[in-house]
């Protein structure tokens, strides 16, 4: 199938460039040949037209003795070329003088004779005619001059040769060069199924089509774009390998523990404090069931939300209030590790937006921040208005997020800690981006290791 798409593509553009390109070969040569006969026609018309008239004036000024001597003179001096001449008598008679052109004889003027009357093109053979232009001088004498065509002919004649050989030497380099540039052209798009077929039939991705050197050429676009795009993809599959590795690590304890929790339900008999042991397995049991649950259902919000298709119930949204409610909600666990948590002093911030999916943003970066604030740090959060947005910030005193690592913090199960010494189902910054990108914010991060963290959420402003 490659093969025959090769064939056919290359062949289709083939014979289209060279369709195009002999046709508008032959009419650029069939335009030329018109316009340079039609320019000599022209010009011979011009030439015994000026003669006549130049001859006329001749005879009327000085009668038949110096037409005759007009026309010896031109003879001799060889100005033009050479011309046939004839004045008949009024009233139709014989010529009283005649001058015709050499290799035309007695024919020519037997020929002329049937025209007397207006000129015109008699024929001396197959190939060529003596043109005529005919005048009615003030006495009633007729003055004729002709003009043979036969130069005319034999230029049109060798013109019509060298074209021809110009014109065939052109095809021939064009269309030679049109399939090479032809070839040229398509060949980028032959590297490109190559490739897909090797990726189909190989399963890899780690091929890539050749790129050329071209600016601005539409198929080498095409072939950047889809080596970026298999790059893309060989980082979703690379991705995905590591946020199934980090689920089946993540479920493998809640697993575990709810195994191990039914199995001694199981054996707890029916001694005494059997039922309280098994009341105490299960409960255990469904704490954990309910960990993996909680795992599948912030997954799935995040992909409704990146789909478009969560369903937000906007309201006014007060920023500070959500704020001071989240740091409440946290305050046990601020203190139980002894970090402090401020809510900057400000006016009253308001959006529209879901007013539980915005709890969860901040609950979830606070969480964020006193989970990696060591004892004794503090945890920032200001609320301002800049411009047409609202500006929410978090900053704390923790251990920074690496270089490296902080691109990829709001990717899925991604846990900048590879030890997992804090507990987390690494879901957590991947909501907080979800949910602020589907109310038409942004967040972002700032770090340095030793040095904290900020996060910096902004949301647009509910217009007064």
């Amino acid at each position: 199938m490659g093969m025959s798409l090769k064939r056919t593509l290359g062949l289709r553009l083939s014979v289209w460039y060279a369709t195009v390109f002999i046709l508008s070969t032959v009419a650029l040569v069939a335009l030329t040949y018109a316009l340079l006969a039609s320019s000599l026609v022209q010009r011979d018309h011009d030439i015994v037209r000026a003669t006549l008239r130049e001859y006329m004036t001749r005879y009327e000024l000085g009668g038949l003795r110096a037409l005759r001597s007009a026309v010896e003179l031109e003879e001799r001096t060889g100005g033009r070329e050479r011309l046939f001449v004839r004045v008949i008598a009024p009233g139709g008679a014989d010529a009283v003088f005649t001058r015709v052109p050499p290799g035309w004889g007695d024919f020519a003027q037997e020929e002329l004779g049937e025209g007397q009357g207006g000129g015109g093109a008699v024929p001396h053979d197959e190939r060529a005619v003596l043109e005529v232009a005919t005048g009615r001088l003030f006495d009633g004498t007729i003055l004729q001059v002709g003009k043979s065509n036969e130069i005319r002919l034999a230029l049109l004649r060798k013109f019509q040769w060298i074209i021809g050989v110009v014109s065939i030497v052109t095809l021939v380099i064009g269309v030679t060069g049109g399939l090479i540039l032809t070839r040229s052209t398509v060949q980028p798009i032959y590297d490109l199924i190559e490739v897909v077929q090797g990726i189909i039939h190989t399963g890899r991705t780690a091929t890539r089509v050749p790129v050329r050197s071209l600016q601005g050429d539409a198929v080498d676009e095409l072939t950047t774009l889809f080596n970026a795009m298999l790059d893309r993809i060989n980082g979703l599959i690379v991705a995905m390998g590591q946020s199934l590795d980090n689920v089946a690590h993540d479920l493998r304890t809640p697993l575990a523990r709810l195994r191990a929790n039914a199995e001694r339900a199981l054996q707890a008999g029916d001694g005494p404090g059997s039922r309280e042991a098994q009341r105490e397995a299960l409960a255990d049991a469904l704490e954990e069931s309910e960990r993996i649950l909680s795992m599948l259902n912030t997954l799935m919000d995040i992909s409704e939300a990146e789909t478009g298709v969560l369903q937000l119930k906007r309201e006014p949204v007060a920023l500070r209030e959500l704020l001071s409610e989240a740091v409440e909600l946290y305050e046990d666990v601020s203190d139980l590790k002894k970090v402090t948590v401020t809510l900057e002093p400000g006016d009253e911030v308001v959006v529209s937006g879901a007013r539980d999916r915005l709890r969860q943003v901040f609950a979830n970066l606070l969480d964020n921040a006193i989970k990696y604030t060591p004892e004794g740090g503090s945890v920032r959060i200001a609320v301002t208005a800049d411009g047409s947005w609202a500006v929410v910030t978090v900053a704390d005193t923790g251990s920074g997020i690496g270089a490296q690592d902080l691109p990829r913090i709001w990717d899925r199960l991604y846990r900048a800690d590879p030890s997992r010494s804090e507990r987390g189902l690494g879901l957590g910054l991947s909501l907080v981006k979800a949910y602020v990108e589907a109310h038409q914010g942004t967040v972002e991060a700032q770090s340095e290791p030793g040095h904290g963290s900020t996060f910096t959420v902004r949301l647009p402003l509910t217009p007064l």
